[in-house]
């Protein structure tokens, strides 16, 4: 009795039937070239027109949740929390519409800043900034 291949049956070997299939693509890198598309399409009719037009301008959140305030920070979500149970960094809350507040927590973009320049150590020799 003579053993086939699977793919011997219908003609076709693996390395065959890997070339009829078309090559998996992420979608992240899909949604990239599509962002690159609209912007190339965009950067072409502003030529035409002579006016700028910005390509894409996305609007950068004011609030962040716990996640993205770390990475902002550069510290740990811990670390972060640590800070907002201290009183050292204000959490907003906002409110819904039953009378409860959502439980995310979420932190002003601003109030971060102002906790860095709190704790940029002072220029050598230089003023002290107010």
């Amino acid at each position: 009795m003579r053993v086939r291949e699977p793919g011997a049956r219908r003609g076709l070997t693996l390395a065959a039937a890997a070339e009829r299939r078309p090559p998996k693509v992420r979608e992240d890198e899909s949604a990239q070239a599509s962002q690159t598309l609209g912007l190339s399409l965009t950067a072409d009719k502003s030529r035409v027109s002579g006016t700028a037009v910005p390509a894409l301008c996305p609007v950068p959140p004011r609030l962040l949740d716990l996640a993205a305030a770390a990475a902002y920070l550069g510290l740990s979500p811990w670390t972060v929390r640590d800070l907002e149970g201290a009183g050292t960094l204000r959490r907003v809350r906002v409110p819904l519409p039953n009378g409860a507040e959502l439980r995310k927590l979420l932190f002003d973009r601003e109030d971060l800043d102002r906790l860095v320049e709190a704790w940029k150590e002072p220029l050598v020799g230089g003023p002290r900034p107010t």
